[in-house]
């Protein structure tokens, strides 16, 4: 085992409250403050413990992520209140997909696969075949097993539960579970793409111009984040801030104070919308704090955005949805699209959503400009006027209009019309991304 997952373990073994310092950890284990240091920097990351100000770092109660990134059979588990009566030792592994057990055994062997859980009722020859076949078994409506079943389980060590739902009830569930991880899946956060600390160049409160001269010619930056001793942000210092500046000045006079940042667990779609909104080439990664763990660059954004555009929909958001039902119109201009109102885009007066109408309006400003700009787009302001209820069933045909175009950004009044009369407005304003 590692130094620093001993740190690690030595942390977890804590109770909730304790304090905990650098040199209490290196002398208990008997390690360096360095190794000690990093280990507990993880460890806040981890939610294990939390630095407070004027009080120190304490062990805290871990938060359960209940958001799971990979659905397990322990998951399972829990989202259907099921009762587990053997292959314990499996509860942990990942589940990828599910079966209905409705048809015989001999119709159902070709559907058998590993990661998988079959749901059936009180069918033992099927819940047999399944274990047998490697697939984990829920058995519906409250049955349990045989002993046999259950030493079966064991010895395969594939999850047998049992719940008290009903077979249609657990698929919907297990379903929309599914459904969620894939979605999450889609979703790239800052602390996938960030550089860490430890990789980061940095300067202090107390170096020179020169010092950032320096460290610009031996990194090829010209952006450094600069923090004070306890590794807190105070500000970023760019080129811009030294010109004519003497080598021997203090950075704290040139730099900019309070500088816009991120943490962890943002999206990185909402930071692509911050950089570019501001301009930023660089943001400091911190922690709660304000301690630095690391930065982002305006190239790490792009690149993250590039790849999330290439991946494969495994699964639909609101947006999704919506958009199937967005076309191009047939004259083919390329700043006008149709879009058919459909029963679950609806309102309880059965007129069209506002939020979606919404969403439809920005769905086509976005397609607009990247058929004609070939750039993606990020909308910032959004001004609807709605002037007629727009019906279930209808067929809508949008406008774009564009009223100004700069290197970086589109403003665009949107029109929508059915039967050739207008029945609302928007004025939209938008950042480009790829330029």
């Amino acid at each position: 085992m590692s130094k620093h997952q001993q740190v690690l373990d030595y942390i977890r073994s804590l109770p909730v409250g304790d304090k905990i310092s650098v040199r209490q950890v290196a002398r208990v284990l008997k390690i360096s403050d360095g190794t000690a240091y990093r280990a507990i920097k993880q460890a806040e990351e981890d939610g294990l413990v939390s630095t407070i100000e004027r009080v120190g770092t304490i062990r805290i109660e871990t938060k359960e992520n209940r958001a799971f990134e990979r659905l397990t059979f322990e998951e399972v588990v829990n989202i259907t209140d099921g009762d587990v009566l053997g292959g314990e030792a499996g509860i942990s592994k990942s589940l990828e997909q599910f079966l209905i057990g409705a048809m015989t055994v001999d119709a159902m062997e070709r559907y058998f696969t590993k990661h998988a859980i079959m749901i059936v009722g009180n069918r033992q020859d099927a819940q047999r075949k399944a274990l047998e076949s490697g697939m984990a078994v829920l058995i519906t409506g409250g049955f349990k097993a045989s002993q046999e079943l259950i030493d079966l389980a064991n010895a395969q060590a594939l999850p047998l539960i049992s719940t008290a739902y009903d077979t249609f009830t657990v698929a919907s569930i297990l379903n929309k579970a599914m459904v969620n991880q894939l979605i999450k899946k889609k979703v790239t956060l800052v602390r996938d793409i960030y550089t860490p600390f430890d990789r980061t160049a940095v300067l202090n409160h107390d170096s020179t111009v020169e010092d950032y001269r320096n460290l610009s010619h031996e990194t090829g930056h010209s952006r450094f984040p600069v923090i004070h001793q306890d590794n807190r942000l105070i500000g970023i210092i760019t080129a811009k801030d030294t010109v004519g500046k003497s080598d021997k000045m203090m950075i704290e006079r040139v730099i900019t104070r309070d500088p816009a940042y991120t943490k962890l667990n943002s999206s990185v779609s909402s930071v692509a919308h911050l950089m570019i909104w501001h301009s930023l080439e660089l943001l400091p990664v911190v922690q709660d704090n304000l301690t630095l763990v690391g930065i982002l660059s305006r190239e790490d954004v792009m690149k993250a955005m590039q790849i999330m555009q290439r991946q494969p929909q495994n699964t639909n958001t609101v947006e999704d949805l919506i958009s199937e039902h967005l076309s191009e119109d047939p004259s083919g201009d390329p700043y006008q699209f149709k879009y058919q109102v459909n029963p679950q885009m609806t309102n309880h007066l059965g007129t069209i959503s506002l939020g979606v109408l919404s969403e439809v309006l920005t769905l086509s400003l976005h397609n607009a400009v990247f058929r004609t700009e070939k750039a993606r787009s990020v909308i910032d302001e959004l001004n609807l006027h709605y002037f007629k209820m727009i019906q279930i069933d209808s067929e809508m045909t949008i406008k774009i209009d564009i009223l100004d175009r700069t290197r970086k950004s589109i403003k665009a009044d949107c029109y929508v019309y059915v039967h050739n009369q207008l029945y609302a407005k928007a004025f939209a304003s938008c950042q480009l991304m790829d330029k």
